[in-house]
């Protein structure tokens, strides 16, 4: 189900009551791709619980420029939501999600790919609330941009290996 943060911060009360993890990760999702799979099942199995907040249409222009997204905030909520290891998904309008992850405070807080604990958005309010961030492992050859700038192949369908 497609929750706001005050649905979401309720179900975490109520979670966090009966002792189980949530788990937060954010981004776009814009074209759904194994590499988001991969990365969202990672994540959901860290915990008990995953939070999967996206940039709202509009923020997704912001960040990608014209054109995009391909897939509007609630086509990609509800890709999200077929996924049987998301929990929730919530849509935010800020260009961060730094409001959202501090009104949650998740117990563990997730990326992909090659970031470093300081340069994730939350990741010190997180860790200032005895929380933990955890990079995951990038698939390569698997991005939306990629799929965009390709017609719609990964680059492992272009090398012949998909």
């Amino acid at each position: 189900m497609i929750k706001n943060k005050f649905e979401i911060k309720d179900k975490i009360l109520e979670l966090r009551s009966n002792n189980k993890k949530i788990v937060f990760t954010n981004g776009c999702f814009d074209i759904l791709h194994l590499g988001h799979t991969t990365y969202l099942k990672e994540s959901k199995n860290l915990g008990d619980f995953l939070v999967v907040a996206i940039n709202s249409d509009k923020s997704v222009r912001h960040l990608k420029g014209p054109g995009r997204p391909i897939n509007s905030q609630l086509l990609r909520s509800k890709n999200l939501l077929n996924l049987e290891f998301v929990d929730a998904v919530t849509i935010f309008e800020e260009k961060t999600p730094k409001k959202l992850i501090k009104y949650l405070l998740p117990d563990i807080l997730t990326k992909g790919g090659d970031y470093k604990t300081k340069d994730i958005i939350g990741s010190r309010t997180i860790q200032q609330n005895g929380g933990e961030i955890v990079i995951l492992p990038h698939l390569k050859g698997y991005s939306t941009t990629n799929i965009i700038n390709n017609k719609g192949k990964s680059l492992t369908e272009e090398r012949g290996n998909g």
